[in-house]
């Protein structure tokens, strides 16, 4: 390969032009040979070891890989150089084609000369003739066939002294091999045989792998694992052989990964942690006792090519070091610091270009991980209580002296420090948890004593609502309030409406959680590109746009800029259209770029959020609303006397509040409302809530009741009997807070509506969203009759 390659670089000398041709006629045919006799050898071997079911030994398998890869070193030597060779071959048959003309013209010449005439001698001579004239033209398969036929009738009558017939014959053998050049090698170097033998690959790659000084020969094997790709292409035993170029894929690259890019993972991973833990004195690292490989070795090797797929082991390792680093750091971000030198090591001693984990260290402001509440949310709805004002989720009852709160602050800085991935995942764990509890509330509904109950309501508020002004009794409600405690109450003295109760309560909280995750993002994102006064980083904005801002300024200043100054999210400034005008370099132009889509990105995630509600929404109503589930429709009529048991509920625990023993104490429990507002819009039946009245029902009978109250206080302040005056006061009071507990009730439920766009039915959802897509159908229609844009303004 190195003569071939010393004498394809000569410049060629006309003064020695014949000479330069039969050295590289030589050389090629010197090629072919080798390539000839390697690939007898390889596959005679191989097969006879296959033959006779001998077990081949390491060594005599390092040596026919050894063999394979001087194979395809040969071929690739001819295809590297196929510029020069093809420019080579048309000359060089043209100067065998004249030695093969002056040959034939000697003897030609001397059949002329002899005066003798005979049919034999004139044949000859038309032989020679044929020969002559087909020689003066391309060397053609036709035409050497010709020659080959023209001459063994030319060679009769001792026409050819035999020192001229054996240079002849010699001529046009090369002549043969020279034309067909190109076919002839492919074929000597074609490995398809391997496909019957690639047990040798495992062998191979481990001896690749323990004698790492030659590892760009790994290049060669795959070049010739690749040549058993077009036979396959021709298996009928499959119904496409797609399958089987699947499966030989896979294995190939499962032993790959085995036996050799995972051992050299595991090795450098080692290596740098013994390297930065050195002061732990490990192991024995002294290399004249056990010795040393450089691994580096393998990282300089270019992409090698496989099927549709460049295998690159310097990316393959550093995404390995990467992913393992980052997984390490976030189970204990203390060991930061030591993964951080471990990534320098890595780019120091074998040049892995390691991406940096951008991982923020625990904030004292982190409060309960959302991960923590993700994995435990059913234990979480129970025990914190959600106000839906503040946004904040409150503990229930603790054992300490203080209660936990968790805050839209302290979701924002958990979703930094895992990342906003965490945010859908919690969705989804949501999901799981909503679709347990809605069976037990459908079971619920399904009871005969309480769908019967509610039927019974339902036919009642029909008979009487025109006589009641189609308000809903709250006598009515009371009733069912006690009726439902004689079905039995629990040992804690809770009744299935005290149930039902906390379970809808816990699934407002699941819903409430999930709008602290949404708004927990938003403020995140938001963070991320908060505005302050950009000449606080000590580079004004006007210094990117001038001449001699290079590269290395911006790579500077843009990491500042972007993790806290953005100016205007209104009016930010397209970075990409500064530099073209000052015609900066090319890096900075990508730079640029890269910074107009992250703050692209940021803006828009500080802008708008998932609607994680409606996603919530649209994956339970179609259950909700069908047929199988009619048993549900009759959840509206059970709402007032929930509502009544939540507000005694209510006021039960904020009158804890102001007593010695606090437990079950609580000021806030807007989950209920949530819950409520929830369900109601999986069912559709807000409209059939809104006909009750039932708030305006309570806020009617509880006044007139202040009014009696009054009134008889007014009759009775003549008379001095303290004590009917004390009950009365009391009785007001109760009055009055029970009236405040159901307003507020009322404006949370309506707050908690509004999430759930209570001003839309379904059917008018349905119909919005068809509109929607008319929309959109026919923008698209138009945009097919438009002019096309130019590409850079997509």
């Amino acid at each position: 390969m190195m003569k071939m390659e010393s004498i394809l670089s000569k410049e060629q000398r006309m003064d020695k032009f014949a000479e330069d041709l039969t050295s590289r006629c030589n050389v090629f045919i010197q090629g072919f040979l080798y390539a000839y006799s390697i690939s007898t050898i390889i596959k005679t071997t191989m097969n006879l070891y296959m033959s006779m079911q001998k077990p081949m030994t390491k060594t005599s398998v390092k040596a026919l890989c050894r063999l394979v890869e001087l194979l395809k070193a040969i071929e690739h030597m001819f295809y590297r150089r196929s510029m020069v060779v093809a420019d080579s071959v048309s000359h060089i048959t043209q100067h065998l084609q004249h030695q093969a003309l002056n040959s034939i013209s000697v003897a030609k010449k001397r059949v002329i000369s002899d005066k003798k005439y005979s049919e034999q001698r004139l044949d000859v001579l038309s032989a020679l003739v044929l020969a002559e004239n087909t020689l003066n033209g391309p060397s053609t398969k036709q035409r050497r066939l010709i020659v080959s036929l023209a001459l063994s009738v030319g060679t009769q009558l001792k026409t050819f002294k035999d020192e001229e017939l054996f240079p002849l014959q010699v001529v046009m053998k090369k002549l043969d091999l020279i034309s067909e050049l190109r076919e002839r090698v492919q074929t000597q170097c074609d490995c398809c045989f391997l496909y019957w033998h690639r047990a040798v690959f495992p062998i191979y790659l481990d001896d690749v792998y323990e004698n790492a000084v030659d590892a760009a020969r790994l290049h060669y094997m795959f070049s010739a694992l690749r040549d058993c790709v077009p036979a396959m292409m021709h298996a009928r035993h499959l119904e496409s052989y797609e399958l089987l170029l699947d499966c030989y894929d896979k294995e190939i690259m499962e032993i790959l990964n085995e036996h050799l890019l995972d051992k050299l993972c595991k090795e450098i991973e080692k290596d740098l942690r013994l390297s930065v833990h050195t002061h732990l004195k490990l192991d024995d690292r002294n290399p004249f006792k056990v010795g040393m490989k450089d691994l580096a070795l393998f990282f300089s090797l270019n992409p090698i090519r496989f099927f549709n797929r460049f295998i690159d082991i310097r990316a393959y390792v550093t995404h390995y070091l990467d992913k393992t680093f980052y997984n390490l750091t976030t189970v204990a971000l203390h060991d930061w610091a030591t993964y951080s030198e471990m990534r320098n090591l890595a780019t120091q001693r074998y040049g892995l270009v390691m991406t940096e984990a951008h991982l923020p260290s625990q904030t004292l402001e982190q409060g309960l991980d959302v991960l923590e509440i993700m994995r435990n949310i059913h234990i979480f709805v129970s025990r914190y209580l959600y106000n839906l004002n503040n946004q904040i989720f409150i503990e229930r009852t603790s054992n300490n002296k203080h209660l936990n709160t968790i805050n839209i602050r302290h979701i924002a800085n958990s979703i930094r420090t895992h990342g906003t991935g965490i945010m859908n995942t919690t969705v989804n764990f949501t999901y799981q948890f909503l679709k347990k509890k809605f069976y037990i509330f459908s079971q619920f509904m399904y009871d005969e004593h309480i769908k019967s109950r509610l039927i019974k309501d339902i036919r009642f508020f029909r008979e009487i609502k025109d006589q009641n002004d189609h308000k809903y009794p709250f006598e009515r409600a009371e009733k069912f309030n006690r009726g439902i405690r004689k079905l039995g109450i629990t040992p804690e003295g809770q009744s299935y409406l005290d149930q039902f109760r906390q379970l809808i309560s816990q699934i407002g909280n699941a819903m409430g959680y999930i709008r602290m995750i949404r708004s927990g993002g938003l403020h995140c994102s938001s963070n991320a590109i908060r505005v302050e006064k950009i000449q606080s980083s000590g580079v004004p904005l006007s210094h990117l746009s001038q001449p001699q801002c290079t590269s290395s300024c911006l790579n500077e200043f843009l990491p500042k800029f972007l993790c806290r100054f953005v100016p205007d999210l209104e009016d930010i400034v397209n970075f990409e259209e500064l530099v073209k005008e000052e015609g900066l370099a090319e890096e900075t132009l990508k730079a640029a770029r890269h910074l107009d889509s992250v703050l692209s990105d940021h803006t828009r995630n500080s802008a708008e959020g998932t609607e994680y509600f409606k996603m919530l929404v649209d994956v339970f109503a179609p259950e909700f609303r069908r047929p199988k589930n009619i048993h549900l429709r009759n959840f509206y009529i059970i709402v007032p006397p929930l509502t009544l048991n939540f507000v005694e509920h209510s006021i039960s625990c904020k009158e804890k509040l102001n007593k010695k023993n606090k437990l079950g104490a609580a000021f806030t429990d807007d989950g209920f409302a949530m819950g409520v507002a929830y369900i109601l819009k999986l069912l559709d039946q807000y409209q059939e809530f809104d006909s009750l009245h039932w708030f305006q029902s309570v806020r009617e009978k509880y006044l007139k009741e202040i009014r009696a109250v009054a009134k008889q206080q007014n009759v009775q302040s003549t008379s001095q009997d303290e004590k009917l005056l004390q009950t009365m006061n009391l009785t007001q009071k109760r009055l009055d807070v029970c009236l405040q507990e159901f307003e507020l009730l009322y404006f949370s439920l309506s707050s908690a509506r509004i999430f759930f766009r209570a001003d839309k039915t379904a059917a008018e959802e349905n119909q919005e969203k068809k509109k929607e897509e008319e929309t959109t159908t026919n923008s698209g229609d138009l945009s097919d009759h438009t002019v096309p844009a130019d590409p850079v303004v997509k």
